[in-house]
């Protein structure tokens, strides 16, 4: 802050009594100290105004952070001008009849409806058929298992049947059941105490709240060389694979939960900090040597001898908000073509081409470089800050975007040089929104180790989707002592398959 002190009563007699040198260099020091103030002021409030323009839809704030001023919605898409509901060729889930039902129930016509006459000897011609699906009742199965005790006539040795793998305590619950309470606590964030309601609703069959915690470390330990074996691959692989973070509580401190992600598999970790020394302690982004993409946090290229893909779903919005808040058209202009070079790649790949056409590439290449000058001629250089002032001017938010804009130019445009890359990284964002969701439910992760066992949890359960396998069916293969691994793991895991 600037604080401006006028020049005293004495100070003024003074210079006036000194003579016009004097007075005219008072003067000239008071201009200087209003327009130095005036300097300030005015950053400050191009400032405070850029904070409250910003929302989750023209930056990168998260949707939680609007409050009650959340704006209307506004999405990137336009129009497709398809009506509404499936598309032609789309496969519908309506419930049909099934040819043979499991249970008949026959309603008899006892009395005529229009003369009350009775029916009940007339034989039926036909019938008007109407099913209902439904669960039969549920409840929990107790299967015995008997060990034969035999005495060797031989050497007059007693000898017990061993039991099954699975089955190592006097009274147990099973995979299923088991299954079900991770399930419902661990992927779909229903808290201990509600898991065991539920589990008891259903079934009349209490749990307690310590065996689901046990039920998901047990677990836990299962899945963990298939979340080794996901670590490796997205090290080796030569896709692209999608790094993003997100803030968590722990222990009540601030932690990142950090993913790292492809359409075919999911890794979460939580670690305490966020930049450079959480992906070198996590292992996979440094070892990389395939593309990487993310949204351009400064610790992703601390990194030497990587290919960078920057997420261009930023750019869209921060582009939106140089347009909104500074109505500069080239923002407008640069957002709409980055948009029409991802339309113009969808419809090559369409045709099954395999690269956009020279001419395509020199246009849109030309285009882009004249749009970045215009948003620099909009833009021009700070000018030199007033006296007694350290350093060189902050940077407005659309010279920022600009530098990033020009200084990265074939990470923006990476998508259009290589059909095998993205447009943005909304996986790793979709991959990370269920942490969000788990953070609003459960406020924090009290220990460590919780924080580090979901982690784990989440990561095995996204990718059985990834790869149409049900997460309550992976759980149950983990608790049977063979986890789910996708297909592009298998020639790591020694041929387990599902």
């Amino acid at each position: 802050m600037v604080t401006i002190v006028p020049p005293s009563r004495e100070e003024i007699h003074a210079a006036y009594l000194e003579g016009e040198e004097a007075v005219v260099a008072l003067f000239a020091q008071v201009i200087n100290d209003f327009a130095q103030g005036l300097y300030y002021l005015q950053a400050r409030i191009q400032e405070l105004e850029d904070q409250t323009a910003k929302n989750s839809r023209n930056s990168s704030k998260p949707p939680s952070s609007d409050g009650l001023k959340k704006p209307r919605p506004k999405s990137q898409r336009k129009p497709s001008g398809k009506k509404t509901g499936g598309q032609p060729g789309h496969e519908g889930h309506t419930l049909k009849a099934v040819e043979h039902p499991d249970h008949v129930e026959v309603h008899p016509a006892e009395k005529c409806v229009h003369c009350r006459a009775s029916l009940i000897e007339v034989s039926a011609t036909g019938y008007a058929a109407r099913q209902v699906f439904d669960l039969p009742p549920v409840r929990i199965e107790v299967t015995e298992h008997r060990a034969e005790v035999k005495c060797c006539p031989a050497c007059g040795q007693t000898n017990t049947a061993p039991f099954p793998v699975a089955v190592t305590q006097p009274v147990q619950y099973g995979p299923q059941i088991k299954a079900q309470a991770v399930y419902l606590n661990q992927d779909h964030f229903v808290p201990l105490e509600r898991t065991a309601q539920i589990l008891t609703d259903f079934y009349a069959q209490p749990m307690a709240e310590a065996t689901i915690i046990a039920a998901c470390q047990e677990v836990g330990d299962q899945i963990e060389p298939v979340h080794d074996a996901v670590k490796e691959h997205l090290i080796r692989t030569p896709d692209v694979v999608h790094f993003d973070e997100t803030g968590m509580r722990v222990e009540g401190k601030l932690y990142w939960d950090h993913v790292a992600s492809t359409a075919e598999v999911t890794y979460l970790e939580a670690h305490e900090k966020r930049g450079a020394q959480a992906l070198e302690d996590i292992g996979i982004y440094p070892n990389r040597e395939g593309p990487v993409a993310h949204d351009g946090y400064k610790s992703y290229y601390q990194f030497d001898d990587l290919i960078h893909v920057l997420c261009n779903a930023h750019h869209l919005r921060e582009l939106e908000f140089v347009y909104e808040q500074y109505k500069q058209e080239w923002a407008d202009d640069l957002s709409k073509l980055l948009k029409e070079i991802k339309k113009a790649v969808e419809v090559a790949g369409q045709q099954g081409q395999t690269s956009l056409s020279q001419v395509q590439l020199v246009d849109f290449d030309s285009r882009y470089d004249e749009l970045i000058q215009k948003g620099y001629d909009a833009n021009p250089p700070p000018d030199e800050p007033p006296p007694k002032k350290r350093g060189r001017k902050k940077q407005t938010k659309p010279q920022n975007l600009l530098d990033r804009l020009r200084d990265h130019k074939q990470e923006v445009l990476a998508y259009m040089y290589d059909f095998k890359v993205p447009f943005d990284n909304n996986q790793a964002e979709r991959d990370l929104r269920m942490v969000k969701l788990k953070q609003k439910v459960s406020g924090c992760m009290r220990t460590k180790a919780g924080a580090a066992l979901f982690c784990r949890i989440r990561s095995y359960t996204s990718t059985a989707r990834k790869n149409d396998c049900s997460a309550l069916a992976a759980l149950r293969m983990a608790f049977l002592g063979s986890p789910f691994y996708p297909s592009v793991l298998q020639s790591q895991s020694g041929g387990l398959a599902e």
